[in-house]
């Protein structure tokens, strides 16, 4: 929007012509939901509270737990707000990848509205059935990969390259498309899976953004994308906007979710913002990468599958409780510990999936 607007500006001073350079406008996205989400937050927090929309804590976590009952949620609504309204203030709108990022982030976000509703105001434990919860999350990304799907003009864009390697890529047909919704819907639900203590989904959540920010610009630029031996995409460099709203309403976000947490961000938030890593990944061709830096998130899933497996088939639990960070608690490291030493392992992680654009 301020695009169009600075394009319309240029005949009065060619200074406003600023405001056509990617990287600034990524900075500025990432200022603008940041100051969005400090200022908006005190009074979503103090409107939730009002309507006691509160934390339900299950019985059978920690008990260092349950003094976080009441704790305002659906918080992750405020990320949103400041993520799509940067979005739309900063990026490209005539840039068709900015829509699809946009439109597939909010669906999946309503989807974790409806669940968190469900739980936290009509006092419903069960949420959205996780059968309804699992369709229309399909459906959303199924949306997302088949519009991308037909839309391609290039075989690079469905085309899926492997880290490491300079001339390994499987030109995928039409598996790309689940292929892709497999991407998207295990990156929602692993972020959701990981949203378990204060500030643990969301400081990784921003890190990983970040590189594919970086990855997305790299991308789209013809030089750079030669340089390194990636596939050049046009376009893509501009959802570098879009990867900086993250990361700027995220770090917003921690000024209040920082334990202990003022607010949590419920489905709301995680559904919406793995969906978004995961869109961004296919996009950009680099999904391979995502799982390298999101390394947390897929160990918490990869803990679930393995704990609720073991239980089934020999009765035994292979941790003490599942997702793995409430391992980890209950062994007896406090919360703190854990948060930042996952925080520490997702920087490394993200470095070394950075690296891999060089590694070839």
């Amino acid at each position: 929007m301020l695009m169009w607007l600075s394009e319309q500006l240029l005949f009065l001073d060619p200074g406003f012509g600023v405001f056509q350079y990617l990287t600034l406008r990524a900075i500025l996205a990432a200022c603008s939901a940041m100051l969005i989400s400090m200022l908006v937050g005190p009074f979503v927090i103090a409107r939730l509270n009002d309507l006691q929309i509160g934390q339900t804590i299950r019985s059978e976590g920690p008990e260092s737990h349950l003094v976080k009952a009441g704790t305002p949620t659906m918080g992750g609504a405020l990320i949103l707000l400041a993520v799509l309204g940067s979005t739309v203030l900063w990026a490209d709108l005539d840039n068709r990848y900015v829509w699809i990022v946009i439109v597939t982030t909010a669906a999946f976000g309503a989807i974790g509205w409806v669940d968190d509703y469900r739980k936290v105001v009509r006092k419903d434990t069960r949420g959205l059935p996780a059968r309804w919860k699992y369709l229309w999350q399909s459906v959303a990304a199924l949306a997302c990969t088949v519009l991308l799907f037909t839309t391609a003009v290039t075989p690079e864009e469905t085309t899926l390259y492997v880290p490491f390697f300079k001339d390994v890529a499987w030109s995928m047909g039409w598996l790309f498309v689940p292929f892709s919704y497999f991407v998207i819907v295990g990156s929602s639900n692993a972020v959701n899976l990981t949203d378990g203590l204060d500030g643990l989904a969301i400081m990784p959540t921003v890190m990983v953004a970040t590189g594919l920010g970086v990855i997305a610009y790299l991308a789209g630029h013809v030089e750079f994308a030669d340089y390194l031996n990636i596939a050049y995409l046009s376009g893509t460099g501009e959802l570098v906007v879009f990867c900086g709203a993250i990361a700027g309403a995220g770090l917003g976000f921690l000024w209040f979710n920082t334990y202990p947490a003022m607010i949590f961000m419920g489905d709301v938030g995680a559904l919406a913002l793995g969906a978004a890593l995961g869109v961004v990944a296919v996009i950009t061709r680099h999904e391979i990468v995502l799982f390298i830096m999101g390394g947390i998130f897929v160990l918490e899933t990869l803990s679930v599958i393995i704990q609720v497996s073991s239980f089934k088939l020999t009765g035994r639990r292979v941790f003490r409780m599942a997702p793995i960070h409430h391992h980890f608690e209950l062994k007896g490291w406090p919360e703190p510990r854990v948060i930042v030493r996952f925080w520490i392992i997702t920087v490394m992680l993200v470095l070394f999936g950075l690296a891999t654009l060089k590694l070839r």
